[in-house]
């Protein structure tokens, strides 16, 4: 096991990390879905008890990933932003403070449902805004989990996660990258997000990540 696993698909090399996203070589990218950034925010909006930081600590996981890759572009696969209360000023500042330190960095993201709902993050934040689907060779690069007529697809939405049963009734729920020769699926990125049990068939793969590590099933 480790916090890296690299597969072949559609004759790219990807890698999976064991903190929820992808890193593609061959395009110096790395991508992520279901960031869900303001999601707690919105809550406490609806004064319902939720954690705080949240933001913060997904922004400082992106944070790790970048420095660990050789990063040209960050593309998400949707639900940037959960809703238009998480385009509250505390958190786009917040948001805007860490887009500082990434100047340089391309970022693409396709519009999620939450996305659209949430309108698209300030021109100052510097994010290319795109509808789905996004064509870079060799994939279709979605958030809705949708067959393309012509190129594979890698999407978010749904938040996967495998579920392990122990002989005594254990169960733990992992977040994982479902590869299928179809659509495969990114786990969710965000903090603060929950997950949907996937039951793969026969043809998927299953990479589960969990403890800085990610492995098959």
């Amino acid at each position: 096991m480790t916090n890296l696993l690299p597969i072949e698909h559609h004759g790219q090399v990807l890698w999976l990390l064991s903190d929820k996203a992808i890193y593609w070589p061959a395009r110096h990218a790395l991508l992520v879905a279901d960031l869900h950034i303001g999601k707690a925010a919105s809550y406490r909006a609806l004064h319902q008890p939720v954690p705080r930081g949240t933001t913060e600590a997904t922004l400082a996981r992106l944070d790790a990933l970048l420095a660990r890759h050789d990063c040209e572009q960050l593309i998400i696969l949707g639900d940037f932003l959960h809703a238009r209360a998480a385009q509250a000023p505390a958190t786009l500042a917040t948001l805007q403070a860490w887009r500082e330190r990434h100047r340089t960095l391309k970022i693409v993201l396709i519009r999620g449902n939450h996305d659209r709902n949430a309108g698209d993050p300030p021109a100052s934040l510097g994010i290319e805004v795109v509808s789905e689907p996004w064509l870079l060779e060799p994939f279709a690069l979605q958030h809705e989990p949708r067959p393309h007529p012509t190129q594979p697809v890698l999407a978010g939405h749904v938040h996967p996660v495998f579920v392990l049963r122990g002989k005594a009734r254990q169960r733990l729920r992992l977040p994982c990258f479902l590869i299928d020769g179809q659509v495969s699926l990114l786990p969710a990125f965000g903090e603060f997000t929950g997950g949907w049990e996937i039951a793969p068939t026969g043809a998927s793969r299953v990479f589960l990540t969990g403890a800085d590590r990610v492995w098959p099933l």
